[in-house]
Formats: C-alpha cells, structure tokens, sequence
C-alpha cells in the first residue's frame, strides 16, 4: 500500500466523498428555518462566477431577470443556514443532587471534636496524717469502685458509689505506721505493707484479717502488686518476693536485683513480666518463665539509664511491651520502654519530680502527677508527648494516684493532706452492641447422618 492511500481516522471522517442519495441534513435540527431553493441558486451562481469569468457579461435582459430573481428570493438576507429557535438547553448527565452528594463523600471527614477537660478537681476530701514519703504507695482504687488510702497507721475505705467511709484497720504504733496498700483483682480482698516488715491481708466486705505474711523481708514494704492469687512485695532490704496466698508457706520466688528499697512493682496485663523500680535508679524487667523457686531470679533487663528513684510505672493498655517509667527529683524524666528489647523508645524530661504515672484506657494519653514548683497533674499525648492538660490545686507534691475502675476518674493524694478527684479521661465511649447471629433453619434439631 502507497503512503498517499493511507488516511489517518480523523480526516477520514471529514474528508471522505459523500453519496449523493446520502441524508446530508440529518444534523439541522430545525428544516422548517431553512430556504432550500435560495441556497441553491447562491451556491450555483457563485460557482458559474468563479469557474467562468467571461460569464460576468450579461445581456439586458438576463440581469433584469437576475434583479427580478434576487426580489423573490430575497437575497438581502444575511444569514443562510440559520436556527429559527433557540438552541435546547443542554441535558444535565448527573443530576445535581447526586454530583454535590458525590462531592460531600470526596470532602475529608469532619475532626473528632475535642475533650472537655474540667481544670479543677470535682471533689476534694481531707486526707490528715498522710505521710509525705515519696517511697511509699499509700492510695489504691479496687474494681468494686472502693478507694483504699492509709492516713497514718489506719486503712480508710471510702465508697465512691454511695460517698462514705469505713475503717478497716488500725494498726499500733509498735508496728505502724502503714506503707503500702493494694487491691486484690476481685475487688474484695486487699493487701497491707507494714513499717514492721508484716503484710496483712483483710477480707473488706467482712472486715476481717484472713492472714500475716512474716519472715520474707527484715525492713518495710512499701511496694505491693497483684497477679491473680500471686502477691509481689518490695521492701527496704531490696528484696521482691511472690507470695501464693493460697498455700500455707506462701514465698515461691524472689528476685534480687536492687541494692536499695524497692518503692515501685507492676504486673503487666498479661502476667509475664514484672517491672520493679528503686532508690538505686534501677529499673529491672523480670520474666516469669525464668522464675526458679531454688534460687534467686535473674532478670530479663536492668535498665540503668535513670538518673534517680524510679517509682513512678504504668504499663500501656493497647501495647503489652510497651512500659512507661518516671524518675525522682534529680532524673525529672518519663522514659518510655519495649520490654521485650529492653530499648528505651523516648525520654522527656518533666521539669519536676514524677511521683506517678497512669494510662488512659481509653485514649492514648498518658497522666503523670509531679513534686516541686507546681505539684501539677499533667496530661500528655502519646506518642507525641504533647501536654494536653495541666490540672493545678494542690499545694504540695502530688504523691499517689489511682485510677477508677471505669478509667473515667483520677484520685490524687498529695503532701498537702487532700484527697482530690478529676475528671480528667472523660466518659468511656459505648462499645456497640454485636448484631444478633442469625439463626440457622432447623437449629434446634440433632444433624441426619
């Protein structure tokens, strides 16, 4: 094929020779505007005067019949091929409900509105005789909704359901004052540290004492933790010991890794690792399946990198690896924690003693509760570590916190002798309720083999 036969599709459909007997006016969409027989004499006149150019002279008696022929056919007329109407307005393809409705779904949904966070506590209760020792854990919430504190040598238990308050225990001076307290997970047993090296546990809801653990510690114990029937004391002397309530001789393990008072021990969720803070600036990550009852344990990881006390721990609800720690008044520092690596993932330095931290179980938010200049309650986000909130009201350094078993409240026990209630994690969000399974036909009856 020559390239003069080759066309391109485009000019092909302008330039191709059309058949006489084709429908040429398929496109003129009104024919009733149109003179057809004025067309075609322009369009053949002009034709006879541009191929001949000798025909332009006219006898007479032709130009009178051409003027005679222009007057019927009226060629003053401008426009030859002309609409008579107005065009038809143009059919919408997509209905303008349906585009501004695509449009809303293309549009960037709306941002969460922010939390309300009130800055002043929503109660305040007297708290005389609480001791100013930043070694001690004098203040815990049970998931009965029931806070424990220790004033002194006695156990208060105020019921945060109805608003009152009991005694459970008064201990003598002899063997007081009470270091430490803490909840069993049922809600209903607790336990109490002694300034004697004791540990009590009591029955609250028979007020009752069930037993004394004696000979595990020579000083006091003023760390407590829970892992299901396992009680974890730290005391004084430096020693972790896990005590099984149920048996008679309760001691199944110790831990030695600390050369100074052990003054903060958390469980994690899952109950394999327990992280253990002291006034030696350690911070150990010991494992339970390298737990021996023949020997002292070895931990998993001794971290060095406080650079004072560390009391302050909570490990993350929605990250079981994930460990947050706060030092004393010469660190200042919240550092942040993969257990399973022993990596420290971030450290931020507060300005001021961390004396406790705790996680929001419903955002990722960390509350931490600080010493001097402020004695602040700050709230931050994770993992930007953005302050969120600063809740001032206390007078003196803010010691112990406890969480509220719904994690809406936050209690704070401070040196200045109150007990102060936030609103500072807000309402939990309502889990949606699983759709009912629908039932399968014939259900009820035994399968046919």
């Amino acid at each position: 094929m020559d390239a003069g036969s080759m066309k391109c599709p485009l000019q092909e459909q302008f330039l191709r020779r059309r058949n006489s007997k084709e429908n040429l006016d398929r496109f003129i969409p009104n024919r009733s505007a149109m003179d057809f027989d004025f067309a075609h004499y322009m369009l053949n006149e002009v034709k006879k005067g541009k191929e001949n150019p000798n025909s332009a002279i006219n006898s007479p008696s032709r130009e009178a019949y051409r003027r005679q022929l222009a007057e019927t056919f009226n060629m003053n007329r401008s426009r030859i091929l002309a609409f008579k109407n107005k065009p038809p307005t143009p059919v919408e393809l997509i209905p303008q409900s349906h585009s501004s409705s695509t449009c809303s779904l293309n549009q960037p949904k709306l941002a969460k509105p922010r939390r309300h966070i009130p800055q002043t506590s929503e109660r305040t209760l007297d708290a005389p005789d609480l001791v100013d020792d930043y070694y001690l854990n004098l203040l815990d919430w049970g998931s009965s909704n029931v806070l424990a504190i220790a004033l002194g040598s006695t156990v208060y238990l105020w019921d945060a359901l109805h608003g009152s308050t009991s005694e459970l225990v008064t201990i003598d001076d002899e063997n007081g004052p009470v270091t430490s307290v803490s909840w069993a997970p049922d809600g209903r047993h607790i336990a109490v540290g002694l300034n004697n090296s004791e540990v009590q546990l009591w029955d609250s809801t028979a007020n009752r004492q069930l037993r004394s653990l004696r000979g595990g510690h020579r000083s006091r114990v003023g760390s407590l933790a829970w892992n299901n029937h396992i009680l974890t004391t730290g005391g004084m002397d430096g020693k972790i010991i896990n005590n099984d309530v149920r048996i008679r001789d309760p001691v199944v393990e110790t831990y030695r890794g600390h050369t100074q008072e052990v003054c903060g021990l958390k469980w994690s969720a899952s109950g394999q690792q327990l992280a253990s803070g002291g006034n030696d600036n350690l911070l150990h990550i010991w494992d339970r399946s390298m737990a021996s009852s023949n020997s002292a344990t070895k931990w998993l990881h001794r971290l060095e990198e406080h650079t004072s006390a560390v009391k302050a721990l909570a490990w993350c609800p929605f990250q079981g690896n994930l460990l947050a720690t706060g030092g004393g008044g010469g660190d200042r520092c919240i550092k942040f924690w993969n257990t399973h690596t022993g990596a420290c993932l971030n450290s931020i330095d507060t300005g001021s003693q961390v004396c406790a931290l705790l996680w929001n179980k419903n955002e990722k938010e960390l509350l931490s509760s600080h010493g001097f200049t402020q004695n602040q309650l700050t709230l931050w986000k994770y993992p930007s570590m953005v302050k969120t909130a600063e809740l001032t009201g206390h007078t003196s350094r803010v010691l112990f916190m406890a969480q509220s078993p719904d994690g809406c409240t936050v209690a704070s026990a401070a040196a200045d002798e109150t007990l102060r209630f936030w609103n500072v994690f807000g309402a939990p969000e309502v889990a949606k309720t699983a759709p009912k399974a629908v039932r399968e036909p014939f259900a009820q009856l035994n399968r046919i083999r």
